[in-house]
């Protein structure tokens, strides 16, 4: 009977969980066609809420180290090829040419980028020197990191932990299996929905980042190279199962695909 009703209430949760998610159009499909339905079960106000607090604290340390834009020559050519990138986002969302975008040049050995919900930027040195990166290329990062961004990713992946974890919970406590149950359930939904649904991020970042590139009179081909290089620096990657990120295989035939794909506009915006 107690299992009974721990399974009436646990349905009842889990069917909630599944009401208060909402099918959200984030960005449109652009030449590319990316058009995967999201489903949101946190809001955009929560996830830019959580990201500005983390963002400033980034800052703050940076800041304090003398470690943010301290390269004028560098922190200009990031500036200008991010700026460019931006004036392509309305083709995949209009409202974020009203973002408070922000673009800044971290001093560090990291090789690393990344765009907050909201449109704050970072690209790290040790991108740019690691890589002798060229503009085509540090446009392609930058365009992916923003794409992140356009298609609300973090939110996605927030959303898909809250409900995975209501109904791992639900589970774990009908079936009587305790915390070693449960925790088994978790790396099960990890390795066969939560690691390939960042992986389809992965992807759809790199095929918006290739058309803000080209859109932007960058060659979209560069994102190709680029990876090449990521390969020389990153040593052995993990098995791709095991991987938030595309085998670089993968990703380079994709990009392969896509690149050419988007190649009219990027003839297009060098004309002009």
């Amino acid at each position: 009977m107690k299992k009974t009703v721990r399974a009436l209430v646990g349905v009842a949760a889990l069917t909630f969980t599944l009401v208060s998610c909402q099918s959200v159009k984030t960005t449109n499909a652009g030449l590319v066609g990316v058009d995967r339905e999201q489903r949101m079960a946190v809001s955009a106000k929560a996830i830019e809420e959580s990201a500005n607090k983390q963002y400033a604290q980034l800052m703050a340390q940076a800041d304090k180290k003398g470690k943010r834009n301290s390269d004028s020559a560098q922190y200009t050519r990031v500036r200008a090829i991010a700026d460019r990138l931006i004036l392509q986002v309305p083709t995949f969302r209009q409202d974020a040419s009203r973002w408070q975008w922000e673009f800044n040049l971290l001093t560090s050995p990291e090789v690393n980028a990344w765009c907050m919900p909201g449109g704050q930027i970072a690209v790290y040195t040790g991108l740019i020197e690691k890589l002798n990166i060229t503009d085509d290329e540090l446009a392609a990062v930058i365009g992916h990191e923003i794409a992140h961004a356009l298609r609300e990713h973090s939110r996605e992946r927030a959303s898909e932990q809250v409900v995975a974890n209501v109904g791992i919970t639900i589970l774990a406590t009908v079936a009587g299996v305790g915390s070693i149950g449960q925790q088994g359930m978790e790396y099960a939904y990890q390795g066969l929905l939560g690691l390939p649904n960042s992986r389809a991020h992965e992807t759809e970042a790199d095929r918006i980042g290739v058309e803000l590139a080209a859109r932007a009179g960058y060659d979209p081909r560069a994102a190709i190279s680029l990876w090449e290089k990521m390969g020389e620096v990153g040593g052995k990657e993990p098995p791709k199962f095991m991987s938030t990120h595309p085998a670089r295989s993968d990703r380079v035939r994709d990009l392969t695909v896509y690149s050419e794909r988007v190649m009219p506009l990027y003839k297009e915006a060098r004309a002009r």
